[in-house]
């Protein structure tokens, strides 16, 4: 018999924290390609999480909460960064230097299939139900049939950058199970989201500056020290005020969902801002994926 939960099912408030973090992380892919043409892999995920803890510190001062304090909350944060930041946003920058931001997404995607299985078996409260499976095959039918099967079938050399984008899932996904603890230390949000990232670049500096000594490399243009900006302040430091107020309301498969959702947001976004035309094809899979949310966020009866 599983134990009672301490998370609700996904409501109004958490279905708009998940489609505007699926829209902000939906950019993120394009703005790693962009900047992986210009600077090496732990620049660019030192530089995004600097950045993302210095947006989130700012934020902490202004609302006067302060700074979390305790050997074992930054314990945690320490932890979390390594397995929600520093492991996977590094995996995936390199996958992306030998495959398209699509397919990298696509992968991604792969996040609450893990998730759901290491909740199974490392939780009482979280465990695997016939509908949270049937729920997770179809959102990820729904992906690839979403973004084509066709880009799944280009594996040759690219095989190395995919098999790091599976490390990256699997990585998130055990962030997602070890983020639920944060629960019961009382914390809000804002104090998490700024603890992980602040530790992933204590961790990152050294790395970085040790491995690829940055201030020997040309200046990149413009549009890649954007994009990093971009991905620092906007793809880390706010996504991640919604990622852990998911998270820490709804539990680890829930805050998963949201790498179901890139891909349509994706393709909402070129139809609305861009004129794309939304194709047979895209209704289907967005059709899959919104049946699949449904069937995982099912109340038992």
């Amino acid at each position: 018999m599983s134990a009672p939960s301490p998370f609700r099912a996904i409501g109004p408030v958490e279905w708009v924290a998940l489609i505007t973090l699926s829209v902000i992380w939906g950019g993120s892919y394009l703005f790693m390609k962009i900047a992986v043409g210009y600077l090496p892999v732990f620049t660019i995920v030192f530089m995004r999480v600097a950045l993302g803890g210095m947006t989130l510190g700012a934020i902490l001062l202004i609302s006067g909460l302060g700074i979390p304090r305790g050997w074992h909350k930054w314990r945690a944060f320490m932890v979390m960064g390594i397995l929600n930041n520093v492991v996977p946003m590094s995996l995936i920058v390199f996958g992306t230097h030998s495959i398209s931001a699509g397919l990298a997404s696509i992968i991604n995607a792969m996040t609450p299939i893990f998730t759901l299985l290491f909740a199974h078996l490392l939780t009482t409260d979280e465990r695997l139900t016939p509908y949270k499976l049937i729920g997770i095959g179809l959102g990820f039918c729904g992906v690839i049939v979403l973004i084509g099967p066709g880009l799944l079938l280009n594996i040759d050399a690219s095989v190395i950058g995919e098999l790091a984008c599976v490390g990256a899932a699997i990585s998130y996904a055990t962030s997602n199970i070890f983020g639920r603890r944060f629960v019961s230390m009382g914390l809000k949000p804002l104090e998490i989201a700024f603890g992980q990232v602040s530790s992933s670049s204590l961790i990152l500096l050294p790395i970085a500056c040790l491995v690829e000594q940055p201030w020997t490399l040309a200046a990149p243009p413009t549009y890649a020290i954007l994009s990093v900006l971009a991905l620092g302040m906007l793809c880390t430091g706010i996504a991640y005020l919604l990622f852990f107020r998911v998270l820490t309301r709804s539990g680890a498969v829930a805050i998963a969902l949201v790498t179901l959702l890139i891909p349509p947001s994706a393709i909402t976004m070129g139809a609305v801002v861009l004129g794309e035309p939304i194709s047979p094809q895209n209704l289907v899979g967005m059709a899959l994926i919104a049946i699949g949310l449904m069937a995982v966020n099912r109340k038992k009866v």
